[in-house]
């Protein structure tokens, strides 16, 4: 039978009452107060093993009196709970020293759990030290699947692991990846983003790690790679699936043995970097391909973060359209407002484009619209117009296009973003060959992952010869793994 004694701190009555049936049928015995003062005294004059508080008390604010709690005692196990369910809330929990965070409305099963871990646990654990005090919010959102995504973050902050985020384009990967390094252990260091995609597959080593002079044509001096870039801070590889297997080999040593070399060099060098990665792809998937190397997974995918697409948290959706709105605002464009027809119709849509595409709309209304209240009619019509479109549940925006104009708007938007990173200059010779080696890839890759391996089979779906086939498969280095049925 579980024991202990768990003050509960919350000026509402009734969660008090409900927190006091609850852990008193658990087994421990419960103590509970309206007021912030109250708390402290009894804190201060050793009782309690454990303390659930409230963030907002009519005296003071919980967060200011953590650091207190934590200065006379330290090892005091602190739940926090708060309706104000932001990144914020949970990342100032952490910084403060809170065991747990717990969004309100809560489940009493999930409290109960979290108490008896806590109590069980190894004491003498440090808190971790105070982040940046920012109010520019760099995550959105209260639904349930945001609030899974806060706590793990808050719980990661004072880590060094590798984490591997996942989700669908334009569902904030890289904000993520952001806020794990501008409120972790590293914020001191730079934070260096690479996207895959957007580098030829012969630069990607140098990019990566760099090169010596002379190392290859055109290489006329010693160039500084993002690994170096990123030393002491964190290296963020967007669209790792997009790597190709001479750099993974390479990424593999440096999460193995802490050192690389640059291309040309010889001398191994020692890297203190944390790696975040992130893709919207299935890496399973390109590993049974032969496209991706699974022990380079295993060492990214320690711990493993998916984003909800939008669709998934449409409750979110009027949280994002005024945080976008403040945005536009700060920028010169006068901030609008919807009426609720038309908040309804947007989270009635399902955002291919997801939280980016969200973004894209409300500027595009800021800067078009002379009304200061947006109406339905005006966000159905825009609606209509979105490129790649999906029927929208509820049925708000058109109808989306057939698959080959999707995937080619997908090809057009990649081979844009591609070029815009050559500004002043045009990428390397020999564009053309990249380009269909690229996509020639993947495609034999799931032929043949959808016919197991059966290369008959895969060229007849492809509509190419046997030996073509196989010619294809040798050239570009897939591994053709049979799987029985």
């Amino acid at each position: 039978m579980p024991n202990g004694h768990i003050i509960v701190a919350d000026d509402d009555a009734a969660i008090r009452t409900v927190l006091n049936q609850a852990l008193s049928r658990a087994g421990y015995e419960v103590r509970s107060t309206g007021n912030a003062a109250t708390l402290w005294r009894w804190v201060a004059q050793g009782e309690g093993d454990l303390v659930i508080t409230d963030v907002v008390m009519p005296d003071e604010n919980a967060f200011d009196l953590l650091p207190r709690i934590k200065r006379v005692r330290p090892d005091l196990p602190i739940i926090v709970m708060s309706a104000q369910n932001t990144f914020m809330t949970a990342i100032r929990a952490s910084e403060r020293g809170a065991y747990e965070y717990l969004p309100k409305p809560f489940d009493l099963k999930e409290l109960t759990a979290i108490v008896g871990r806590a109590l069980s646990r190894p004491r003498g654990n440090a808190a971790p030290g105070a982040g940046p005090e920012n109010e520019d919010i760099p995550l959105v959102g209260r639904s349930p699947a945001m609030q899974e995504i806060y706590r793990s973050l808050a719980r990661l902050m004072p880590t060094d692991l590798t984490v591997m985020i996942t989700g669908e384009s334009g569902t904030g990967k890289e904000l993520v990846a952001r806020a794990l390094h501008d409120y972790g252990r590293r914020r001191a260091g730079p934070f260096v983003p690479v996207n895959m995609a957007a580098i030829p597959r012969d630069l990607i080593e140098s990019e990566l790690f760099g090169h010596e002079k002379g190392a290859f044509t055109g290489a006329t001096a010693r160039s500084a790679g993002r690994f170096e870039q990123a030393e002491g801070g964190t290296l963020f590889l967007d669209e790792i699936g997009d790597m190709p297997m001479e750099a993974q080999t390479r990424l593999l040593r440096v999460l193995q043995q802490g050192e690389y070399t640059t291309v040309g060099g010889r001398v191994p060098i020692k890297t203190n970097v944390r790696i975040i990665a992130a893709t919207n792809k299935d890496l399973r998937v390109s590993i049974q391909q032969g496209i991706f190397r699974e022990d380079l997974f295993f060492r990214l995918n320690v711990v493993p973060l998916r984003l909800p697409a939008l669709r998934e948290r449409s409750e979110d959706v009027p949280d994002l359209v005024r945080h976008f709105f403040v945005l536009v605002e700060r920028e010169g464009l006068t901030r609008k407002q919807l009426d609720g027809d038309a908040m309804e119709k947007l989270k009635r849509y399902r955002w291919p484009g997801n939280v980016r595409e969200l973004e894209n709309l409300v500027r595009r209304l800021a800067a078009l619209y002379p009304q200061e209240t947006i109406t339905g009619p005006v966000i159905e019509a825009e609606l209509d117009t979105l490129p790649l479109a999906a029927p929208a549940q509820g049925g708000a925006g058109r109808k989306g296009g057939t698959e080959a104009e999707g995937l080619s708007a997908a090809v057009e938007r990649h081979l844009s973003e591609y070029f815009s990173g050559y500004r002043d200059t045009l990428p390397p010779p020999g564009l053309y060959h990249r380009v269909l080696r690229e996509i020639e890839g993947p495609l034999i890759g799931a032929a043949l992952a959808a016919t197991r391996g059966n290369q008959i089979r895969a060229a007849e779906l492809l509509g190419v010869n046997r030996n073509t086939l196989r010619k294809k498969v040798r050239d570009l280095d897939l591994q053709v793994f049979r799987t029985p049925r």
